[in-house]
């Protein structure tokens, strides 16, 4: 895959679609373009059967900055309509997505985080959300999704207090997958994405829906909802597939996506 443009890149190995944010010198602060270029990215990443899984990173040792002051001061945005801040956080995929931390992921670069399935970081990564320091609130999806990640204590930390979460603490509390040496997040990332990437993609992708949709579902009804997902996965070619090649002792082969 080429580029994106001057300001994100994306590539393509193994079935993963690496998506990085290509503004070092500013720390990779979000831009419009940038946001746009996102969105474009996840938008290929669910149309492509070829593509299961994606890693969103940030290069130059900062994974993000949250927005670009400068151009917000100017009036200009990094939110796309129906895709939210960083074309991302209002309309995640619908394949997982991994975030490959390293530096800083601060305000909305955090909420980009939280977005994300699965995260990987350097020792170093921190997330901070120091909104209510600039008289603003972390609306991407800090105040949402944060106290649903984290024990409500200490979310409310992290939102009211400003405090940032280093690395080894976000994986304390679950936030983090795993912490790697710094500047080894993007391959342990992609080594995630790769053992998320061999199974079924039907399967995988009714899993993750599941997951997303369920924290409000009565518990009465449950059971009754899930099967508008697992259903079609029980009769798919690729469940016939995957019992006959573990009966075979070999590899499946899936055909769905």
């Amino acid at each position: 895959m080429s580029g994106a443009g001057a300001t994100l890149r994306t590539s393509v190995t193994d079935g993963i679609l690496v998506i990085t944010m290509s503004r070092a010198e500013a720390r990779n602060a979000m831009t419009i373009e940038m946001a746009e270029g996102i969105a474009h990215a996840l938008d290929e990443l669910d149309a492509r059967p070829d593509l299961a899984v994606g890693v969103l990173t940030g290069e130059g040792g900062t994974f993000c900055a949250g927005a670009d002051i400068k151009r917000l001061a100017a009036g200009q945005s990094a939110t796309v309509p129906g895709r939210g801040f960083g074309g991302l956080v209002e309309k995640p995929p619908g394949k997982p997505l991994v975030a490959a931390v390293e530096g800083w992921a601060l305000g909305g670069g955090f909420e980009l985080v939280l977005a994300c399935d699965l995260v990987v970081c350097g020792t170093g990564a921190r997330f901070g959300l120091p909104e209510v320091s600039r008289g603003l609130v972390a609306r991407a999806g800090g105040a949402l999704r944060l106290p649903r990640r984290l024990p409500r204590a200490i979310a409310l930390e992290v939102l009211l207090a400003g405090q940032p979460l280093t690395a080894a603490r976000a994986h304390h509390f679950g936030l983090v997958n795993d912490v790697v040496e710094d500047g080894a997040a993007l391959d342990a990332a992609l080594g995630l994405a790769g053992r998320v990437g061999a199974h079924a993609p039907l399967a995988v992708a009714a899993t993750k829906r599941i997951v997303d949709e369920s924290h409000d579902w009565p518990a009465a009804d449950m059971f009754t909802r899930q099967r508008a997902y697992t259903d079609p996965v029980f009769a798919s070619a690729d469940a016939a597939e995957g019992a006959l090649a573990f009966a075979e002792k070999r590899r499946p082969r899936w055909s769905s996506t």
